[in-house]
């Protein structure tokens, strides 16, 4: 299972925000609990995902998360959760 973060930085107030998803909910949970993102946070709307900041998306990346183009990420995968 890998966890995986986007390099959209997408424009949210003063920060910029990328995603990081999972092909594993558990695991995606679990990354964000090792990196102190709050599970309210979480998004499943349509692809499960967290929002994080620049600082969080590299303590992702540090922590084992893989950086990925956003046009690269595996939707189809992630989205048969």
């Amino acid at each position: 299972m890998t966890v995986y973060v986007d390099d959209s930085f997408i424009p949210f107030g003063r920060m910029l925000m990328s995603h990081m998803m999972a092909t594993d909910i558990d695991e995606l949970h679990a990354m964000a609990d090792k990196i102190g993102l709050n599970r309210k946070w979480f998004q499943d709307k349509r692809i499960p995902h967290y929002d994080v900041s620049k600082s969080l998306r590299e303590k992702a990346i540090n922590a084992g998360a893989k950086p990925i183009s956003w046009r690269d990420m595996p939707i189809d995968i992630i989205r048969k959760q």
